[in-house]
């Protein structure tokens, strides 16, 4: 098996372990209905163990028909279990089942992750999508065309290999032809996919590697409605939700009778510390959830640490240490060694849209849509939270304006769903308030990482000891608990325990273990199970961090051998692919770079996004202005290896965007509290980079290989661009970056 394998299987022994824990806390009644689940999830284990050999989620979701469906008419559907978050996924899915389905995408019906319709792929994250869902699609759609085409070859009397398909038409060598719609009567889609697919060559690929215009961008640029934000139901009611000054507080009272006298309220809708106001208007929603928050008391909760003691805290309350690599080979004896210490402190989503959903108990089923990563997950949440059966909740993905990782998309729904739940008939919508969003966030964990490492005479790396410290990266819905109002309720929820994620994907250790050739290597993660803030996913996780380290790191070693920084990876690099994308963007940045102005430098960097997705190298260039601190990215280039490229348009569309939003989280970037309360609550205390502040030159190349496996890219970018910025503020400064953001008044005191 491979490590993914392993993980998937975790996974699946985590999920039945899970139902049987719920199980037995559930009354008489629904005992049943539990029974039944793990039940179902047993059996499904043994599918998984008998379809181990198939590509990506077929894994889980073996059965042609659940990914693609036809109509006698001719009619033909494609899901996916994953979901668009503004990365053009959708755009590329439907590249991929068309290309090996022989059609043209616009003949294509293609539908997201819904739990009454879509297969299970758990969550859209971590830049699965593709590997994922996308071999899936690949395989399942190649396995389709090839039973329509063997079905038609025995109406038809010819061998197989004698048609030929294009847009749902099989043709003959004697000129009869039939549609796909007719085909489908001969063949049975609802079976197991098979462990080999009659794939094209990629050579003969006509939609895959085209950059197909995306389907989310048109409503997007004209103000059509795009996001569940913009959703309308008739008769729907407008919710807003009262929160917490701080965690822990329990609400004490509120001034019911002056709220219900306003106009357009409905009702209150109370559970515990679960408060919510529900009005006719939107406006009259905000107006009467501004008033009702202003008349609650609440106890006083917890207290939030001292920021400046963040890192010696997670030390402090580090539980588990985790070796995640320990290597010893013989080498040449140390001659130099060189030690760092790198911090990063808390960080927000920074959604530009509020958190927002949906919801509709009609008829003993409960609609809810949402802008959730992950549906299922979600749904079977909400089921035990409400006590309601999972075939009576249904979760429809709708694409939300902003994600970035684990943010209040499925709180919102919580909220949603609980309120339309004590309001059977009316759809309710919910969202969150822009201070709500910003304090209530699910922050990136701070981090902290110890480094040293040892050169021999010849100037070759020949020790590396590596440590890092953080709590929870991924506090996703694995049951109710891990839903914030479900915490509220009276009785509360309690949340699942915080684990450490594995390797290879790892959390706080993602990235950790260098692509590069160290003879001897010592990786420790001290992971902590309890977080000061609440904490959770955000784009690349540790790797963030990791590869800030790593790669400054590296800098920092080639300059004391004397050595070109460029060449001193490419002596420590024997991956082919890794040489190549190094090498692709040296030269065509033009490094090395002659010498700069004062206050101006360049920096370059590398990662294997988790090494086992994506490679990329960039080179940036900056300017530093002495005044203020500020550094202005002037310019970066990027080359990119992910596999087979499906959409060239859509990995360029996220390098560039990782490269923008990772400068902006290490240059500017910092969540701000005390130990009262979250003080980053507008855009004023947490700014984030402008479009004045984007790079005037922004270059990404992609080297294509035709057949190779799809890999992740969303994410691989915000590693290397972290690294590529602290080496080119050390050399217009002479500023080595440890703490993290760079820019502002830090750097300027330093350069004082």
């Amino acid at each position: 098996m491979t490590d993914q394998d392993d993980i998937d299987e975790n996974r699946r022994h985590f999920m039945v372990s899970g139902a049987l824990f719920v199980a037995f806390s559930l009354a008489p009644a629904a005992r049943a209905v539990a029974q039944q689940v793990i039940a179902d999830e047993g059996a499904a284990v043994h599918v998984a163990k008998a379809t181990e050999t198939l590509a990506g989620s077929l894994k889980t979701n073996p059965l042609l028909d659940a990914w693609i469906r036809i109509t006698p008419e001719g009619k033909v559907t494609v899901f996916t279990g994953k979901v668009e978050l503004g990365t053009g996924v959708r755009t590329a899915l439907l590249q991929v089942a068309a290309e090996e389905l022989s059609m043209k995408p616009s003949l294509i019906t293609f539908l997201t992750a819904d739990t009454g319709a879509s297969p299970d792929e758990g969550l859209t994250a971590g830049s699965h999508t593709m590997a994922d869902s996308g071999s899936a699609l690949l395989n399942a759609a190649a396995q389709v065309r090839g039973l329509l085409v063997d079905g038609a070859a025995k109406q038809f009397g010819v061998d197989p290999g004698r048609l030929t398909v294009g847009d749902a038409v099989i043709r003959a060598p004697d000129g009869r032809t039939m549609r796909y719609g007719d085909a489908v009567r001969t063949v049975d889609l609802h079976r197991n996919a098979a462990p080999t697919s009659p794939l094209k060559d990629p050579a003969t690929f006509t939609v895959i590697g085209t950059s197909l215009r995306r389907l989310d961008i048109p409503n997007k640029v004209t103000g059509g409605a795009s996001y569940v934000q913009d959703m309308t139901l008739p008769g729907m009611l407008h919710a807003r939700v009262v929160m917490p000054p701080v965690y822990d507080a329990k609400l004490l009272s509120f001034d019911e009778a002056a709220i219900l006298t306003m106009p357009g309220v409905v009702r209150i809708v109370r559970n515990g510390s679960m408060l919510a106001v529900v009005a006719r208007g939107e406006w009259q929603a905000v107006v009467a959830q501004r008033v009702l928050a202003g008349s609650c008391r609440w106890s006083p909760g917890r207290a939030l640490p001292e920021r400046d003691q963040v890192h010696d805290d997670l030390k402090r309350i580090a539980t588990q240490r985790i070796e995640i690599a320990n290597t010893h080979t013989a080498s040449a004896p140390a001659t130099k060694t060189l030690s760092a210490t790198f911090r990063k402190h808390y960080l927000l989503h920074g959604s530009i849209g509020p958190s927002c959903a949906v919801a509709h108990l009609d008829n003993g089923v409960l609609t809810v849509w949402t802008h959730s990563q992950g549906v299922y997950p979600l749904r079977d949440a909400l089921a035990e939270m409400l006590s309601m059966p999972k075939p009576s909740i249904r979760c429809v993905h709708t694409e939300g304006s902003g994600c970035y990782g684990h943010n209040g998309a499925d709180d919102a729904a919580a909220h949603a769903a609980l309120i339309a739940a004590a309001m059977p008939g009316h759809p309710v919508r919910v969202q969150w308030m822009r201070e709500q969003e910003h304090t209530w966030d699910h922050f990136t964990p701070a981090m902290i990482t110890e480094l040293s490492a040892s050169l021999d005479a010849s100037g070759h790396i020949v020790d590396w000891q590596y440590a890092l410290w953080s709590s929870s990266h991924n506090e996703r819905i694995v049951n109710a608990g891990r839903l914030l109002p479900a915490r509220m309720l009276e009785p509360p929820f309690v949340s699942a325990p915080s684990t450490p994620m594995l390797q290879p994907e790892g959390g706080a250790d993602r990235n950790a273990i260098p692509l590069y050739v160290l003879p001897n290597m010592h990786i420790v993660n001290h992971f902590s199970p309890t977080m000061p803030l609440q904490t959770s996913a955000m784009r690349s996780l540790g790797a963030h961090t990791n590869v800030w380290a790593i790669e400054s790191f590296m800098d920092e070693l080639a300059h004391e051998a004397g050595v070109d920084p460029v060449e001193f990876r490419l002596r420590h690099m024997q991956d082919p692919r890794a040489r190549h994308v190094i090498q692709f963007v040296a030269t065509h940045f033009g490094w090395p770079r002659p010498p700069r102005a004062r206050n101006r430098g360049v920096g370059f960097a590398f990662g294997k996004y988790k090494n086992i997705m994506a490679y990329v190298a960039i080179a940036v260039e900056v300017t530093v202005i002495p005044e203020t601190g500020h550094v202005r990215l002037d310019r970066a280039e990027a080359a990119v290896d992910a596999g087979q490229i499906v959409s060239p348009d859509g990995i360029r569309n996220q390098i560039e965007g990782g490269i923008i939003q990772a400068a902006s989280w290490t240059l500017y970037e910092e969540l701000k509290y005390d130990t009262q309360k979250i003080r980053s609550f507008d855009w004023s205390s947490y700014p984030i980079l402008r479009f004045s502040a984007a790079p005037s030159s922004l270059a990404v190349h992609l080297i294509n290989r035709p057949g190779a496996p799809f890999l992740g890219a969303a994410e691989a970018s915000m590693g290397p661009t972290a690294g590529a910025l602290a080496n080119a503020i050390f050399d217009a400064t002479g500023q080595r970056m440890r703490d993290m953001p760079f820019a502002g008044e830090k750097l300027r005191e330093r350069m004082d």
